[in-house]
């Protein structure tokens, strides 16, 4: 019996329409037709690690939030009743380098070589991509497996403003008709492998069947937004039918794991003139009306903060700390306790004196952490870490990360084995032995995630299935729906409407002549319409947005519905006493736009907003800064919890810098007692190509002008900053206060300028308010 795997979006998904073809008479399969399904592959091997093939349906419970669900659908795909003995397989070579020493990598290569050597074929599909600090696919879908070895062993990466293949792996284009892994390549933008793979998966998505990922590493550390960004890799992988297989390549030889190298730092600004740390980033505290510091130890001598706590006495000379140094004449130590300093200041994480200043550990926030969501409400997808299996102990360091991955899709880890073609081996006879159980789910709300459990009724048997799956919002979500129509229709009309807002739209590239628009907006909510729903006083705000070309043409938009319920009417009243916050994002080209965006909550009241936005060109080996996106909050990216988790899961890329995720503000007016900050992004090049015999160095220059003169009026000078040790990444992402100190209320201008040492310069500018 053929399985049309074509129709299927994942092997964990929800599809509409989905029509199944009549059973046949063979025993064990059973086909029927359903308008919604959720597909959940699942390997079952006995307690000696062999594959049983001789199970049928009523061999299975699948289980969802706890619930047994009835299976409608079941096939084998490699017993007699296969689904086509001519179907593909796809399987990807993934090497993340930047975990993997070159001694290791040459290994692990030698070693996929020779697997491709008995592996790749007829319906053996084998691509190759590399993760050097951006994802490039040296290898596309091909059954050539002289090609695919040249691909392994090519070390020798080009850097980022090459489009998608390595040309010294000889190309990557697929053979006619073979699906291509297309834009896969294309983001720079990620913050590590876990996102890497995340961007590979969603690009296999259209790639029929069961997709297996071999990820070679050295193994990743937990760091403090990890786990949701793992939480999202397993939604993205489960959605596009992706199964993780990592192999820690360390093997059993002893020493420092590479990773080690890359646990999560912490650096603020150094300054290239000596004049030590200028300031530092702020956090929110729902307790408080206003940004606070992290103690820090103050300055010592010449040297940075020797203590974690509050400002002591003594204060620094001119030079201080990369974290912890003081300089003189500056303020006090820190504000949740300590003696103050007679000069310096103290640093956010303190460290050890000297020359130049200690650098401090991780940095310690004061003031609480910020909640989910700016309304303290309860957040969506409060399931979510639930896809994450259980961490599994381990005795090498950075291995866990690696089972959450198998173990949430479907895979498993090759680990502490020196024999990686014996490993390589193991996951190519997988790509066939597993079962595809399909099931109707349960009505669920938009944002709810569900875990999946699969039980055998047969002793002796070890079961191996996805963890569950969430349903995101999509980017385009009112598609079809009137209400889309209705807000066309106002966008279009010469009609302003009756609710105020402001607006911002910082963009920030993710690929040459692609950028990220991140949508901030401030709403009046004194206008939005609430009604009695359930008990409960509820609202739909529908927002659509449309970027218009100079031809009047679409060239991107984005819709969306936000919820708000309240208990009673007192809270609505609380709600309504100040602007409501809401972010959203999407793609566009480089070129010229008109950008509206209509809201409405129903009736006749509505708001629209009209700016223009111009994404200039970018061809991805230019030095370069993106526009930059204006703040008021700030948070910790290890307290932001079941947020970032959203924000990951709906395919939203939140603004990290320096371990501090920034909220992006809708308005550009500041209060002097609530100093603005400021996102932006550094693309160099020449980070993807190091030179030891000449270091490179970036660094910054901020000014504040006054608007309608031009006279400056705050000047940081020259500002050296710590580049990013993961390799091959380009992007710098910088996250800070804006000097406003000892400004007056009116309009200012904010000129950043960014530089390094081989004469490359580039310049932002952005206006803001101060009342």
């Amino acid at each position: 019996m053929k399985i049309r795997y074509g129709m299927f979006l994942a092997v964990v998904c929800l599809t509409t329409g989905l029509r199944g073809q009549e059973p046949a008479p063979q025993s064990g399969v059973v086909i029927k037709t359903e308008t919604r399904v959720v597909l959940v592959d699942t390997v079952v091997t006995d307690k000696k690690g062999e594959y049983i093939k001789d199970l049928n349906a009523k061999d299975f419970k699948v289980y969802e939030d706890s619930k047994e669900q009835k299976i409608t659908s079941f096939s084998f795909e490699a017993g007699a009743n296969a689904a086509d003995k001519a179907q593909k397989h796809f399987m990807v070579l993934f090497f993340d380098t930047t975990t993997i020493d070159s001694g290791n990598q040459a290994r692990a290569r030698a070693a996929a070589a020779r697997f491709i050597e008995t592996n790749a074929g007829a319906n053996r599909m084998i691509a190759v991509v590399n993760f050097t600090g951006t994802l490039r696919i040296t290898q596309n879908f091909t059954d050539d497996a002289e090609r695919l070895k040249k691909a392994v062993t090519a070390m020798n990466f080009s850097s980022t403003g090459d489009l998608i293949a390595d040309a010294s792996a000889g190309g990557s284009a697929s053979p006619l008709g073979t699906p291509s892994l297309g834009g896969a390549a294309q983001d720079f933008a990620i913050r590590g492998p876990i996102l890497a793979l995340r961007n590979l998966a969603k690009n296999l998505g259209t790639i029929p069947g069961r997709k297996i990922v071999v990820m070679l590493t050295g193994g990743m550390p937990i760091g403090p937004d990890q786990l949701a960004e793992v939480t999202a890799t397993l939604d993205a992988c489960n959605r596009a039918n992706v199964a993780i297989y990592p192999i820690d390549i360390r093997g059993l030889i002893s020493g420092v794991p590479v990773a080690s190298l890359h646990a999560p730092r912490f650096h603020p600004f150094r300054a290239l003139s000596g004049l030590g740390e200028i300031f530092q980033p702020a956090a929110y505290s729902p307790m408080a009306s206003s940004f606070q510091r992290g103690g820090g130890g103050g300055g010592t001598g010449a040297g940075g903060g020797a203590g974690g706590g509050g400002g002591r006495a003594g204060g620094g000379a001119p030079g201080g700390g990369i974290s912890g140094g003081g300089r003189a004449g500056g303020p006090t130590g820190g504000p949740t306790g300590g003696t103050p300093g007679a000069g310096g200041r103290g640093g956010i994480t303190g460290g050890t004196p000297g020359a130049v200043g200690g650098r401090g550990a991780a940095p310690a926030y004061g003031g609480g952490t910020m909640p989910t969501n700016p309304l303290g409400l309860p957040g969506p997808y409060n399931q979510s870490r639930d896809l994450i299996p259980k961490i599994p102990e381990s005795g090498v360091e950075n291995q866990q990360i690696m089972h959450m991955l198998a173990d949430g899709t479907g895979g498993f880890v090759i680990e502490n084995s020196n024999d990686l073609l014996a490993g390589l081996q193991k996951i190519g006879r997988e790509q066939n032995e597993f079962y595809l159980l399909g099931y109707t789910p349960p009505e669920a709300a938009e944002g709810s995630c569900h875990v999946l459990r699969v039980k055998v009724d047969r002793g002796g048997t070890n079961v191996r299935s996805r963890t569950g799956y969430c349903n995101a919002k999509p980017r385009d979500l009112l598609k079809g729906n009137p209400i889309e129509k209705e807000l066309e229709n106002r966008a279009g009309a010469s009609q302003s409407g009756d609710v105020t807002a402001a607006l911002q739209v910082p963009f920030f590239y993710t690929s040459p002549d692609v950028a990220r628009v991140n949508v901030a907006m401030e709403i009046a909510t004194k206008n939005l319409k609430f009604e009695k729903e359930k008990g409960k006083m509820h609202a739909a705000l529908n927002v659509l947005g449309i970027a218009y070309l100079p031809d009047g043409s679409v060239g991107a938009r984005f819709s969306d519905t936000v919820t708000l319920d309240f208990p009673g009417k007192k809270e609505v009243e609380e709600f309504q006493g100040q602007p409501y916050h809401y972010e959203n994002q999407f793609d566009v080209a480089a070129g010229k736009y008109n950008l509206k965006v209509v809201f409405s909550s129903g009736g006749e009241n509505f708001g629209k907003l009209e700016v223009p936005l111009t994404v200039e060109p970018y061809k991805g080996n230019q030095f370069a800064v993106s526009s930059i996106a204006l703040s008021r909050q700030v948070a910790g990216a290890n307290s932001m919890g079941l947020g970032l988790d959203a924000a990951l899961l709906e395919d939203k890329t939140p603004l990290i810098a320096n371990n501090v995720r920034v909220i992006p503000t809708g308005s550009n007016q500041f209060g002097t007692s609530q100093p603005p900050l400021f996102y932006c992004e550094v693309y160099e090049p020449l980070l993807t190509t190091p030179d030891p015999k000449n270091p490179l160095v970036v660094a910054i220059q901020l000014r504040v002008l006054d608007r309608k003169t031009g006279e400056q009026k705050e000047d940081t000078g020259i500002m050296r900053l710590d580049l990013p040790k993961d390799a091959g990444n380009p992007v710098i992402r910088l996250a800070e206060r804006i000097p406003v100190d000892k400004l007056t209320p009116g309009a200012y201008t904010l000129e950043m300028s960014a530089m390094d040492n081989s004469g490359k310069t580039a310049k932002r500018v952005t206006e803001f308010d101060l009342k």
